[in-house]
């Protein structure tokens, strides 16, 4: 069985490593504010991506104007470092965007950033 960590090492990892992502009904959230549907299907394909890449999948919500992510490997009964790692990888990517030295234009996500970031 993996090791699970209590509710205050999650807090304690969150508030250092994903100051974004909060602990929430016994397992890692997070809402990413998208605005749109468009935005909406294309956060959660990505998030679907790299979760089946990984073999750790987690609940997804989706709205209009948002995907919810909830984190917890459910075998283990808790939070594990698969929950840490994979929400780390989620926040990396989906909140990548160039920066202005990159030879990559970038779409207008500038709102996007700002909500996410």
């Amino acid at each position: 069985m993996e090791q699970t960590f209590s509710e205050a090492e999650t807090k304690d990892w969150l508030a250092e490593h994903l100051p974004t992502w909060r602990l929430r009904d016994k397992s890692l959230f997070r809402v990413y504010k998208t605005g749109s549907w468009r935005l909406t299907m294309l956060v959660a394909n990505h998030i679907a991506f790299i979760a089946e890449a990984a073999d750790h999948h987690p609940e997804l919500v989706l709205n209009y104007p948002s995907v919810e992510v909830h984190l917890e490997t459910h075998s283990a009964g808790g939070i594990t470092q698969k929950d840490f790692d994979l929400a780390l990888k989620i926040e990396e990517s989906v909140t990548w965007y160039p920066d202005k030295d990159s030879a990559l234009d970038g779409t207008k996500l500038d709102g996007w950033l700002k909500q996410n970031s």
